[in-house]
């Protein structure tokens, strides 16, 4: 039987699968720091070379996290890993690949001592090609030097700390490989990349295909689109180039009446299984057709939209209830095992709201597939870089566009954000360059989706954007009533437009129908014991005045003429303890509360 996007959790790349099962390589590997820098000198990545590795680290967890075996959170600017893999070559017309799912920030590869490739770009996967470095015999020897400069602003890091200790809201570092690493065995001519575009209006999904190489003549490209037992749509192309895009009709989304029973929200999360062959004509009069590759995938059938200041999904109003999601867990930082990717998306689920936005991180695909799966409504962010100029520009760009490509196929993510509080660009009111960039990465991101929103800069000093999001840290509901709770914010018009110490537009900004969300806002934590390290913006004696102050907020989120609210946070991260639940996933108040506070239902 066809593989179906239940079977696919726990995979690193759950959109893009094919039979047999990939070969995890996490676990034990060999370990070396290289503070000195004289690895590559020393020739470390040599297959003979074992002296320099004298410790071990349990892969894909970063040295500065108790996971990993290490747990040593200082400076290290350059890291060593090796392992012995016992790998054949493959058969004539197949390749060996391994893939990272991410390395931060800058990746050299080496299999038996000979290069194999490279990547910078802490966040986002890379792929290198073994084939043609494996040896005879079977025991193949991979080795990865990592570079992560603690120090470097201009590096996109997100709440990682450049200093020694973690303050206010930033966190210990996740340096080098910190999410899995895997074997995959391929055609010669294979499915590389597979990208998804519903248009339900038009009944209609977009597959963009990318083969590994152009062939040498044009193969057949076969599409099944499947809902439980039911055909959606099968579709054959010919493919002649690298990248072939082409429209699938879907009859089903012409049924206006019967909608609900296709369309993926977080009511009701439908995914599409998808299957893709890859078929290579026969030679002669009579031959059969040849099977080059076959991949599994998934994807959801919904539309986004956003105008007369109101979000929508599936051409619906749609009011947003998110909180804010670090991604980080106390043993194991940025990186986290896929149980914990899941419970992470079950507790928001189950805490009454139906999205989150994934804030300075670009999540685990793992992760994705259990909000695509469970019905999650995301917003992606960029990582961001903390001094602007031209390196951190070529950087964010870089970067930027491999994670909307990687994750432009997962029904959960609902909006882009490439800046966050003008992080990266601190002064775009008073300086054009930074300003300029802003709205080029919204152009950027448009133009590489144009079916989402984009939120940039999202916090305050909005230029370009589709989406506005405001950060308000008030601790009063009667201010966000008087802030948000009136009939003109549907058109823009801000009663304070300096609710934090920035103002929320930048000059010659204009209301072309852009909702208004409160993007951030609560942050109430518990008052601390002494001596005990926190950061939040308010404190509370115990969880009856918790559970008061959290009602008294989203109810006037909720109450408001805002288009939906994120609050501060899903979870307690290291000092910064304003989470709806403890660090280690437990709730602050009674789960059924939680949720009644967080699902209040808006009036009229």
């Amino acid at each position: 039987m066809p593989l179906t996007h239940l079977d696919l959790a726990g995979h690193p790349r759950p959109q893009l699968v094919r039979e047999p099962d990939w070969r995890d390589l996490g676990g034990p590997w060999r370990f070396a720091y290289d503070d000195a820098d004289r690895g590559r000198a020393e020739r470390w990545m040599d297959l003979h070379t074992t002296a320099p590795y004298t410790g071990s680290i349990t892969v894909p967890y970063p040295p500065e996290s108790k996971a990993s075996g290490i747990g040593d959170s200082s400076h290290h600017p350059v890291l060593w890993y090796r392992r012995t893999v016992q790998v054949s070559a493959p058969p004539a017309g197949r390749r060996l690949l391994v893939h990272f799912g991410a390395v931060d920030h800058r990746a050299e590869v080496w299999l038996n001592g000979r290069p194999v490739g490279h990547h910078e770009g802490g966040h986002t996967p890379f792929t290198c090609d073994l084939t043609d470095a494996v040896e005879p015999g079977g025991e193949q020897v991979l080795v990865v030097r990592a570079e992560d400069q603690p120090l470097d602003v201009t590096q996109p890091r997100g709440k990682q700390d450049w200093r020694d200790a973690p303050h206010v809201i930033w966190y210990h570092r996740t340096s080098g490989i910190w999410q899995p690493v895997w074997l995959e065995e391929v055609p010669d001519l294979n499915v590389a990349t597979l990208h998804w575009t519903p248009d339900v209006a038009h009944a209609r999904v977009r597959c963009a295909l990318t083969l590994s190489r152009w062939p040498a003549r044009a193969v057949r490209v076969d599409v099944a689109l499947t809902l439980g037992d039911r055909v959606l749509a099968e579709q054959r192309v010919l493919a002649d180039e690298r990248e072939t895009v082409f429209e699938i009709a879907v009859p089903a989304l012409r049924h206006a009446q019967d909608l609900d029973a296709v369309l993926w929200s977080p009511d009701h999360p439908h995914l599409v299984d998808a299957t893709v062959t890859l078929r290579e004509a026969g030679t002669a009069e009579g031959d059969d057709d040849t099977v080059v590759d076959r991949v599994t995938s998934y994807l959801g059938l919904r539309d986004i939209g956003w105008e007369e200041g109101g979000f929508q999904l599936n051409h619906k109003p749609c009011f947003l209830r998110l909180a804010l999601q670090q991604g980080y867990w106390p043993d194991s930082h940025l990186a986290a095992s896929a149980d914990d990717l899941r419970r992470d998306a079950e507790l928001a689920k189950e805490a009454g709201l139906n999205g989150l936005r994934v804030h300075q991180k670009l999540e685990d695909p793992r992760f994705l597939y259990w909000a695509d799966r469970l019905g999650l409504m995301l917003w992606a962010e960029m990582p961001s870089a903390y001094a602007f100029g031209t390196t951190t520009m070529e950087r964010v760009v870089s970067e930027w566009t491999e994670a909307v490509a990687r994750d432009l196929s997962h029904p959960s993510i609902v909006a882009w954000v490439p800046v966050n509080e003008s992080w990266g660009t601190p002064n775009p009111a008073l300086v054009p360059a930074q300003r300029h960039f802003m709205d080029a990465l919204y152009h950027l991101t448009k133009a590489l989706d144009p079916s989402r929103p984009t939120v940039s800069n999202d916090g305050w000093e909005i230029s370009a954007a589709d989406i506005w999001g405001v950060h308000d840290y008030t601790q009063q509901a009667s201010v966000l009533r008087e802030r948000y709770g009136h009939a003109s914010l549907r058109n823009g018009e801000f009663t304070d437009p300096w609710p934090g110490a920035k103002r929320l537009l930048l000059p010659g900004v204009r209301h072309e129908g852009q909702p208004v969300v409160l993007s951030e806002f609560g942050g109430t934590t518990f008052e601390p014991a002494d001596g005990e390290e926190w950061f939040g913006y308010d404190t509370v004696a115990g969880p009856e005045d918790y559970a008061e102050r959290l009602e008294s907020l989203v109810t006037a989120a909720v109450e408001s003429g805002l288009a939906g609210f994120c609050f501060t946070q899903l979870t307690d991260t290291e000092q910064e303890t304003n989470g709806l639940f403890t660090a280690d996933r437990r709730p602050k108040i009674p789960l059924p509360a939680l949720r009644t506070i967080l699902a209040r239902p808006r009036r009229g």
